[in-house]
């Protein structure tokens, strides 16, 4: 049967290796600082196996680049690398396809080479065969330690894989196994809470824990569209007014199974510019003005998901069940963030970037079993057991 190895479990010494990590970091509004690190940090474990008897040239993307875009740089990740990794000679590679070979050549064990934001080549996202070749040139090793990017079917992800010896990173085994047990073998009850503002993207997820899970609450944007499945009203509140049919197949679905599906039954309404009032409270189903729209979870709400989520021995959390941005309506948020964690007995997992984003006391944070670097990665890995970045390690 194939399986990946990791790093941890083969001796790799005096090897050129491209390790493929997930730097794409949250930056300011005028991209000029790091706003959240907690992705350089994730990758350090498996640069400190490899570096004292190997050479590792580095390869990430940020952003969204359509160009060459210097405020997307990776110059701003090196910076901070160097904070983390103090006395050793990191480098950044402008572009690896025109550079001087001697610098690869020179390279000594001990050194890192960070190749710039690989989606500056149109090669990475089409997996260009000849463009994979060119990365792989440049290596003896493949690793890939980038489990949040382990979704997507790049060069650097999965074409670079299957010209090298490859191997997993520390970082994207403790994913795995993190996540794979609580899918697979959950100490019960599991309950799910998934939010955010888009249930097109995780419909076919809550199909799947609809199987998994004892419980499925559900918050955010992604909650108005199984309101509307229900011809309950939702004022002017973001609706994916397409998916309401395949909300209502959901809603059957789990009727038909032990998984109870938990939609709030309470909510607070208001304007989503205003940071001055507050909103207030109404019941689901009640009328709701047309320029008001729903926008946090109410009290009664927080008191059911609570009682559950204290019950719970398993729990994967993925996506915002308010408009967090607006500090009047983050309180549905960091209530079950504070249930979560106080929650001493269980096994949790927090990932998705609006989700970590939407954590206001981090203090907290080492009471949570896993944070997961994957958003989309992570509701995949749930929904199929693997990735295509996975089943390229696989040997």
């Amino acid at each position: 049967m194939k399986k990946v190895t990791y790093i941890d479990e083969v001796k790799l010494e005096n090897k050129r290796i491209l390790l493929r990590v997930d730097y794409n970091v949250s930056l300011n509004q005028d991209k000029s600082k790091i706003a959240d690190d907690e992705r350089i940090s994730h990758s350090l474990p498996t640069i400190k196996i490899l570096l004292p008897k190997n050479k590792i040239i580095l390869v990430s993307h940020l952003d969204r680049p359509k160009t060459r875009d210097p405020k997307l740089s990776l110059k701003i990740v090196v910076e901070r690398l160097k904070k983390y990794l103090p006395g050793v000679k990191i480098t950044l590679i402008n572009d690896f396809l025109t550079e001087k070979k001697d610098i690869f050549e020179k390279q000594k064990n001990g050194e890192i080479l960070v190749l710039e934001n690989i989606r500056f080549y149109p090669g990475e996202k089409t997996n260009d065969p000849e463009f994979a070749k060119k990365l792989a040139d440049l290596a003896d090793v493949y690793v890939n330690d980038g489990f949040a990017v382990s979704h997507r079917a790049d060069a650097s992800i999965v074409g670079v894989a299957t010209l090298l010896p490859s191997y997993g990173g520390t970082s994207l085994k403790r994913e795995i196994l993190m996540i794979g047990n609580a899918i697979r073998n959950p100490k019960r009850p599991l309950v799910t809470i998934i939010g955010g503002a888009k249930i097109s993207t995780k419909i076919n997820l809550i199909s799947k824990l609809i199987e998994l899970a004892d419980n499925v609450l559900l918050g955010g944007g992604l909650a108005n569209v199984f309101f509307r499945a229900e011809r309950f009203p939702i004022g002017s509140s973001i609706c994916e007014y397409e998916m309401v049919l395949q909300a209502r197949k959901l809603l059957f679905l789990a009727s038909q199974k032990e998984t109870k599906i938990e939609l709030p039954t309470d909510v607070i309404i208001g304007k989503p510019d205003d940071t001055t009032n507050g909103g207030h409270v109404v019941r689901v189903g009640e009328k709701i003005p047309k320029d008001m729209s729903i926008l946090d979870i109410g009290p009664e709400t927080k008191a059911r998901f609570g009682a559950i989520i204290a019950k719970a021995k398993t729990i994967i959390w993925n996506g915002p069940v308010g408009l967090f941005e607006n500090p009047s309506y983050r309180q549905g948020t960091d209530f079950i963030y504070y249930s979560i964690a106080h929650n001493q007995g269980v096994t949790s997992i927090v990932g998705g970037g609006d989700t970590l984003a939407a954590i206001n006391n981090k203090e907290y944070l080492g009471k949570i079993t896993h944070i997961s670097t994957g958003g989309g990665a992570m509701l995949e890995f749930i929904e199929k057991g693997t990735l295509v970045g996975i089943e390229a390690l696989k040997k």
